[in-house]
């Protein structure tokens, strides 16, 4: 049975058969109590600890033990995952903590599951401050939300709308002990000396500053809801396949078109960015020449633009082209990074080697009456410059005779005569016309 039943007053989200929840797991006081809450919550609940090893601390090890046993006494599985955390990052030390947790964690889950961490009111007025004092606009004020996807799955803080005072009672009344983290106390990091300078100064006057700020993320979150409408209203107009017309995007009114864009890439999983990243792809990559091929990155995204659209991608690796070719053996061929994978529904025939454009590569497509050079092909389909470099070249005996996203040529149909012989090219690169 719940031994606090009225802690918890934000449902989980409809979970499918066989879906784990993972408990993002510190040891700390709040994630102590979420563990041992949801341990005794359902006993549907498939659990899972997760404690993120940073290796910050001298501590470290001695913290993942204790947590490991904490689990075990609850009868939860748990998986102890170390990151690395870029010192350099210009986001600052805690968000490259905080991205490499989240990395981390997505990539245990799969598909339907869902991610539980313990953030409560304090946090959430924290992040309202932070963000105020980081001149961000609705969305960034709306903060965290109770229930939110995070592909492959979800993302639920069912404490969001509790003090943290209550947290506390309840470790109380169970008899949990739990781990103090000294960086949750030092003012070199910003969310450390809002809660141990600023807020109390706060709360000496406005006694319920959690509570006001935790209710300025709701009514911001209802605003960002309407936002996210008129996106959505916006979108048909510029949408071109994949990507955003340029031309549709400009006709918008600066306002209109950057809520178009901040929502297009958060519906892509990317981070919004901030006003002067929106600023800077005005300047340079919408603004560019039809012919300048602009490219502009930043946390894990890259806008690249190619004629009249706008992309939006992980960042590619480098391109292939210095690769030796791939002996194309079974029905599946992964290709290198940032390329895909080629895949066949039968064995290749015997000698297929796969490659990737080096310049000067002429072919001709079944059908036509003369070759032509890849870039001369390329250019008439709409192909942009990043796709090519990584499109797979297949060759039999030194001849091209099939270019992913352009087709066959004669020679291949004599190879793999069966019309459902086309090769499907999967995971390939934003862009990409896939087979």
């Amino acid at each position: 049975m719940n031994p606090a039943g009225d802690l918890l007053q934000i449902d989980p989200p409809a979970l499918a058969p066989g879906a784990v929840v993972h408990v993002a797991y510190s040891g700390g006081l709040d994630s102590t109590v979420l563990l041992h809450f949801l341990a005794h919550y359902d006993p549907r609940f498939r659990l899972r600890a997760v404690h993120i090893h940073h290796g910050l601390q001298a501590l470290a090890d001695e913290w993942a033990e204790k947590c490991a046993r904490f689990a075990a006494s609850l009868g939860v599985g748990f998986e102890l995952l170390r990151v690395q955390v870029d010192g350099l990052d210009p986001a600052g030390p805690e968000a490259a903590a905080r991205n490499a947790r989240y990395e981390a964690l997505r990539g245990l889950m799969q598909p339907g599951d869902c991610l539980a961490t313990a953030h409560h009111r304090d946090d959430q007025a924290e992040t309202v401050l932070l963000r105020l004092l980081r001149g961000s606009g609705v969305q960034g004020l709306s903060a965290m939300r109770v229930l939110r996807t995070f592909p492959p799955g979800w993302l639920w803080r069912p404490f969001l709308q509790l003090p943290r005072e209550r947290l506390y009672g309840y470790a109380q009344e169970q008899g949990l002990r739990w781990i103090e983290d000294p960086h949750n106390r030092d003012p070199r990091y910003a969310r450390s000396w809002l809660r141990s300078e600023l807020t109390p100064l706060l709360r000496e006057r406005f006694p319920q500053v959690e509570e006001s700020l935790a209710r300025t993320a709701r009514l911001a979150g209802e605003a960002a809801a309407l936002l996210d409408e008129l996106a959505a209203l916006d979108l048909p107009a510029a949408r071109q396949g994949e990507a955003l017309g340029v031309a549709a995007l400009l006709a918008l009114d600066a306002a209109r078109r950057h809520n178009l864009l901040r929502w297009w890439l958060r519906q892509h999983g990317f981070e919004m960015p901030a006003a002067e990243l929106l600023e800077r792809v005005e300047r340079e990559v919408l603004a560019a020449a039809e012919d300048a091929e602009p490219l502009l990155g930043w946390a894990g995204c890259e806008l690249r633009r190619y004629r009249d659209r706008l992309y939006a991608m992980t960042p590619l690796p480098p391109a292939p082209a210095a690769q030796p070719a791939l002996a194309w053996i079974g029905e599946q061929l992964p290709l290198p990074p940032g390329c895909g994978r080629l895949q066949l529904p039968q064995p290749p025939p015997q000698g297929l080697r796969v490659s990737f454009m080096r310049g000067g590569e002429r072919f001709k497509p079944a059908g036509s009456a003369h070759s032509r050079t890849l870039k001369n092909l390329f250019q008439e389909a709409g192909v942009p410059p990043w796709v090519r470099l990584r499109t797979p070249l297949v060759e039999a005996a030194g001849e091209l005779v099939y270019v992913a996203g352009i087709g066959g040529s004669g020679r291949w149909r004599e190879l793999l005569p069966q019309s459902a012989a086309e090769p499907e090219w999967l995971e390939a690169p934003a862009g990409a016309a896939c087979g």
